[in-house]
Order: C-alpha cells, then sequence, then structure tokens
C-alpha cells in the first residue's frame, strides 16, 4: 500500500527545443482523462517554468542553463513537501529536464535511487550538435555528475544521484549512442535495455531490476524514484512523443513493470515525461497513459 497520493504538475519545456515544445501541455491533458482519478489523490500544485529561450548557452552548450537552475530548485521544494508528509508523488512533466528538481529534492534528504523506464538512456554530451542545447538529451548525464558544472553540482551537491544507484530500463538507444558518439553510460549503472526485457520477460527483467537497485553500494537506500518517458512505449501504443519508434513496451508491460517497482514498498514517488498533447489529435494516447497509471494505483490504494 502507499500512503497517499500527491500529484504535483511540473509543465516544464525548458529542457526542450522549439519544435518539441507542447510537453508542457501534458498535466493538463492528463488530469482531463481523469489521471489518478477515484483514488483519493490530492492536488500539490503546479511548478510554472519561465524563462525559455532557444539559444545555446556559448559556454555549456545547453538552451535554458540559468531557468533549468532555478527551476530544479522550485520543483526540490516541491517535491520535498510531499515526500516528508510521506505520500506518493506523482509527477506530471514536462520534458526529461525535471528529472534534476525531482532528484535533487530527495537528494537533500538522504540516497535515493532511480528506476529510469525510457526509451533513451539521455547520457549525451551537450557539445554533441545533434542535439540541440536540449537538457532533455542529457538530464540523467547531469543528474549523474556528468556535464556542465552549472547543471552537475546544483547546491554542491555532486551528483544528486549516484550512477550506482541508477537502473536504466526499456532503452533501445545502444545503437543511435554509439553511432552518434555519445559518452558511454557508466560501467557500475544498470542497464536493461528492451531487448533483455523481451528475452526475460517484462516480471523477470523487473525483478533484476530491484535487485539491482536494492544492492548497490554498502549502504542501504532511503527508497528510489520512477522516471517514465512515454518514448519507451511502442509508437504503436504511444505515437505523441518527439521519436515514437518500434518495439517498445506495449501498455500492459509498461502497468507490469510499474507494479512491481511500486510493489516493493520502496519506490517514493513517479514522474511522467515527454508525452505531447499536441502530437495526440485524437486524445488516444492521453487516455491510454491516464488508464494504465490509474490501473497500477489503484493496486495500492
Amino acid at each position: 500500500m502507499i500512503p497517499g497520493i500527491s500529484i504535483l504538475e511540473a509543465p516544464s519545456a525548458l529542457g526542450h527545443v522549439p519544435e518539441h515544445r507542447g510537453v508542457e501541455k501534458a498535466p493538463a491533458r492528463l488530469l482531463e482523462e481523469g489521471i489518478a482519478e477515484g483514488l483519493g489523490a490530492v492536488a500539490a500544485g503546479r511548478v510554472e517554468a519561465t524563462g525559455y529561450s532557444a539559444a545555446r548557452d556559448p559556454q555549456t552548450q545547453v538552451m535554458n542553463v540559468e531557468p533549468l537552475v532555478e527551476y530544479s530548485s522550485r520543483l526540490a521544494d516541491a517535491v520535498g513537501e510531499i515526500v516528508d508528509a510521506e505520500r506518493f508523488a506523482l509527477v506530471l512533466g514536462g520534458d526529461c529536464s525535471i528529472l534534476l528538481g525531482t532528484m535533487l529534492g530527495l537528494r537533500r534528504r538522504g540516497r535515493f535511487g532511480l528506476l529510469y523506464i525510457d526509451g533513451h538512456a539521455d547520457y549525451w554530451q551537450p557539445e554533441r550538435t545533434t542535439i540541440d542545447g536540449a537538457a532533455s538529451a542529457s538530464d540523467l548525464a547531469f543528474a549523474t555528475g556528468r556535464g556542465p558544472a552549472v547543471l552537475t553540482e546544483l547546491e554542491g551537491r555532486v551528483p544528486v544521484v549516484e550512477p550506482r544507484d541508477v537502473v536504466v530500463f526499456g532503452n533501445r538507444d545502444r545503437a543511435e549512442r554509439s553511432e552518434g558518439g555519445c559518452q558511454p553510460l557508466p560501467e557500475e549503472m544498470g542497464v536493461i535495455a528492451r531487448e533483455r526485457v523481451r528475452s526475460l520477460g517484462v516480471d523477470a527483467a523487473m525483478a533484476e531490476a530491484l535487485s539491482l537497485l536494492q544492492r548497490r553500494g554498502e549502504e542501504e537506500l532511503d527508497g528510489f524514484w520512477i522516471h517514465v518517458d512515454a518514448d519507451v512505449l511502442d509508437g504503436a501504443c504511444m505515437s505523441a512523443v518527439d521519436d515514437p519508434s518500434p518495439d517498445g513496451l506495449i501498455w500492459g508491460e509498461l502497468a507490469a513493470a510499474l507494479g512491481m517497482a511500486i510493489g516493493s514498498g520502496l519506490a517514493v514517488g513517479l514522474q511522467i515525461t515527454i508525452y505531447n498533447p499536441d502530437f495526440d489529435e485524437t486524445g488516444a494516447n492521453g487516455r491510454g497513459l491516464a488508464t494504465t497509471i490509474n490501473t497500477v494505483l489503484s493496486e495500492f490504494t
């Protein structure tokens, strides 16, 4: 059981290039579709993002550096209040760069792990011209201490999550990273890519992920955070993302994975990112996402 759900809106597109903006509309759309409705969830507010610019900072090669730092601090405050109240945080993003704020909020309180359920590992170095300075392509790198100091040393907490306390789950971007010159993932980071999920089955794969999280380092974690990028789903299920592609998870697999993760009793919250209502003409993708999350959370309320 979870002690109660608090829904926090994080409508930030600060980490996105202009042509992919629209993700900031996701919290409102998911609420319209009834996410967490009937589960006794309470509203925990909305952390607005300001100061967007498509210009890349000449020193870091990242867009919106100062707004990202400022936003991360405010989002960390809001997440921290939910955690301190011993409620389960459901954070509705926004692009993946909200990870910096959510993990900062946890880092202020102890040592927390990260279950990163995403079609991409998001570990690009910002100087790569192919990512156009989008922090959402580098958020996991920044959160684990790889990148410009202004984004990796938030409040002097370096990193906001240790690489050994991270498990990437369901990604299918290994070839893209290799061909594009992306920096390698740390050896100590757990990775259970889509092909392994397919080989083992989602239940066994998630059992492996949870085992990795719980065995990281000599000290026990205080808990872990769940990140879900909608592009982990197969493009046939979820086309309302920047880069829909085949061979992703299907709805039932995502539900099973989340159910096991939350059922571990160690998850303190969940964030949803990258769903873009502007790409969802019929609304079917948003309804599918809301229904899936509701189905999972209903098992624990």
